[in-house]
């Protein structure tokens, strides 16, 4: 554990270099500070760095800029995530995080925040992979992948009872279908000793089987939305920020499919212990994704430090 006195922040304190603000933000972002409020204290440690005879300082002294800039509780908090930050850097196995929920909840924002903040260079979606396999299986021979999440009730062929829910039904096979691309991808990333961070529809708990992921360290989150006009309303920022490539009217046509397939998700979730995010405020939701990554990290330094004194 870092002892209070020990020299924390100054020139050299990357890679020999002189301090830099935007790289001190971003490693506070990594304990879910806000980037806001994150550039306001790495300017107040600059401020500070100018001032010192040394040009660098304690963890002491980073706790009070800390506190003076953030508050007391707030800054409390940063010091202590900024200890476990620590730990995902000497951690010896890759970290995995798959975010998973219904389409519009916003799990590739959440990804790609998490993946920026935690310095994750790999990210990757279950889209893509199932993109991939339509080019290696026809449409007679694998029907499911061909047809959006929402819409896979349409590649049903087999006669079912009439009260089934075919939105349910379809997405179920493709979610057993992408599953294996999945499966394939986290292996790579695993075999490669590479942390990533792997976001889609298809992640629902349970279709994985996670035994096959010893040497990593998997972490699994679903994201939802439990408000229908908050849900709703995604829809419309994504019509526009695509220019109408993924055009509003396709979505709403969709959208009690989609509710319906974030049920069946949310039943599963619960059903794994599989930690379920209602996304109102996406700041507040990266700062809990983060903030539950770091504790496990620190778990599982925690646990592999006893195996080996053991």
């Amino acid at each position: 554990m870092t002892d209070d006195r020990d020299l924390f922040v100054g020139d050299g304190w990357v890679g020999g270099g002189p301090y830099s603000k935007g790289l001190m933000a971003q490693t506070l972002m990594a304990t879910g500070l806000s980037p806001g409020r994150a550039y306001s204290m790495a300017a107040a440690i600059a401020r500070e760095l100018d001032s010192a005879e040394e040009k660098a300082l304690s963890l002491g002294r980073l706790r009070a800029i800390a506190r003076a800039t953030l508050g007391q509780d707030e800054g409390d908090e940063v010091i202590a995530r900024y200890r476990q930050r620590q730990s995902l850097r000497r951690i010896e196995v890759p970290l995995v995080i798959l975010i998973g929920g219904a389409t519009g909840v916003g799990k590739s924002t959440l990804a790609t925040e998490v993946a920026h903040r935690l310095v994750i260079t790999r990210v990757a979606s279950t889209d893509m992979v199932r993109q991939v396999m339509r080019a290696f299986f026809s449409i007679d021979l694998m029907p499911a992948i061909h047809f959006s999440s929402f819409e896979a009730g349409g590649s049903v062929r087999v006669p079912l009872p009439r009260e089934t829910d075919l939105s349910r039904a379809g997405f179920v096979e493709q979610t057993k279908a992408v599953a294996v691309g999945i499966s394939s991808l986290i292996e790579r990333a695993i075999t490669e000793s590479q942390s990533m961070i792997v976001e889609g529809v298809h992640l629902v708990p349970g279709f994985l089987d996670r035994s096959r992921w010893k040497d990593a360290l998997v972490l699994e989150f679903v994201l939802a939305v439990s408000d229908r006009d908050q849900h709703r309303g995604h829809f419309a920022v994504r019509d526009w920020e695509t220019g109408g490539i993924r055009p509003l009217r396709r979505y709403k046509e969709g959208f009690p499919h989609i509710r319906r397939i974030q049920k069946f998700i949310l039943a599963q979730a619960t059903a794994h212990d599989v930690p379920v995010i209602d996304n109102v405020a996406i700041d507040d939701t990266v700062k809990r994704v983060i903030c539950m990554t770091l504790d496990a990290v620190g778990r599982h330094m925690h646990l592999d430090e006893a195996d080996k004194r053991g």
